[in-house]
This record gives C-alpha cells, sequence and structure tokens, in this order.
C-alpha cells in the first residue's frame, strides 16, 4: 500500500501576537493546515485558524431530547398502558412523577453523547504522534507558544517555508516527517 510523506513544520516563537500574526500572514499566503499550541488561550486564534462551530452542543441536545423521550415514553407505557394500575385514586398518567425519570435519561442520554462525541472529535486514543519526536516541542505545555504547519513537499519548498517562518519572527524550527497511509 502506498504512503505519502508529510511534513510538519513547528515554529516557536515570543509572544503571543508574533504568533497570531505569523499565522495570519501563512493563512493569507495560501497554508491551510494550521495549529496554534499554547498552554493557555490565546485571544483571537479561533478567528485566525477560521475554526467552524463544534457539533458537540448539538449532538448533546439531540440524545438529552431523546433520552427525555425515551424515560417519559417508558414510563408512560409501563403505567398508564401496560399495567395500569389505580392506587390511591392516581391516574394511570400521572406527568409530574414521570419527571425525576425523564430528567435524569435525559443527562444520562446528553453526559455519554458529549463523552463519545469528544472521543470522536478528537481521535482519542491517539497514543503517539510524530510530534513527539521533536524534543524542543515539549515546552508546548510549560511555556512555549507554537505554530505547527503541515505541508505536502511536493506543492511546497521547505527551505522557502522555513525562511519565511524565521522571517516572521520564530525563534526556533523544527521540522517532522509523517507518513500517512
Amino acid at each position: 500500500m502506498p504512503t505519502t510523506t508529510h511534513a510538519l513544520v513547528l515554529a516557536r516563537f515570543e509572544t503571543p501576537e508574533l504568533l497570531l500574526a505569523a499565522a495570519r500572514k501563512l493563512r493569507d499566503g495560501g497554508h491551510s493546515a494550521l495549529d496554534l499550541l499554547s498552554p493557555f488561550p490565546i485571544e483571537g486564534a479561533s478567528e485566525v485558524l477560521e475554526l467552524k462551530r463544534s457539533p458537540v452542543p448539538l449532538t448533546v441536545l439531540v440524545s438529552a431530547l431523546s433520552g427525555a423521550g425515551i424515560g417519559y415514553s417508558m414510563q408512560l407505557f409501563c403505567n398508564a398502558v401496560d399495567w395500569p394500575i389505580n392506587v390511591g385514586n392516581r391516574p394511570p398518567h400521572a406527568f409530574l412523577s414521570f419527571v425525576p425519570i425523564t430528567f435524569e435519561l435525559a443527562v444520562l442520554f446528553g453526559g455519554l453523547s458529549a463523552l463519545f462525541a469528544l472521543l470522536w472529535l478528537f481521535r482519542f486514543p491517539m497514543p503517539w504522534h510524530p510530534t513527539q519526536l521533536c524534543e524542543p516541542f515539549r515546552s508546548a505545555t510549560v511555556d512555549g507558544l507554537w505554530l505547527s504547519l503541515g505541508l505536502d513537499p511536493t506543492r511546497w519548498d521547505l527551505d522557502t517555508v522555513s525562511s519565511e517562518l524565521r522571517g516572521l519572527g520564530a525563534k526556533e524550527l523544527s521540522v517532522v516527517f509523517e507518513e500517512e497511509p
């Protein structure tokens, strides 16, 4: 099975402003595989990366409403249709007594759907990534501000991109090659 090799250029910047400016410049220059890695949130990063709205809230809402519907329907069927028992002259369909289980199933279905949606979106578990080969990149979780740029070597020249990143203020550059099936 043939594999293609892609280069991942990692550039370290000193300030968040330099990082955002470099990301804007690269985005305007036609690079689309950009990512910003920082130990803290950076204001304006989502606009620079042009991130789409997450599908997780809609998934959780639909699942929670489905759980509530299933819980309510189950209680209605059991108490009013399948086995109606007149206890204390209570009507078979006493909706106020159905609220706790309906709520609990809505929370259960919503929580589980959030967990599985995030696992699917983040592609967990991912026990290994090519950036782990780059020793300086370990500072991304402590104090480093890194820009990750995915390149197709047949389309972009690594030397040109490296010099462009140095011109944008990158203090450190690393190139990692990854093979994709």
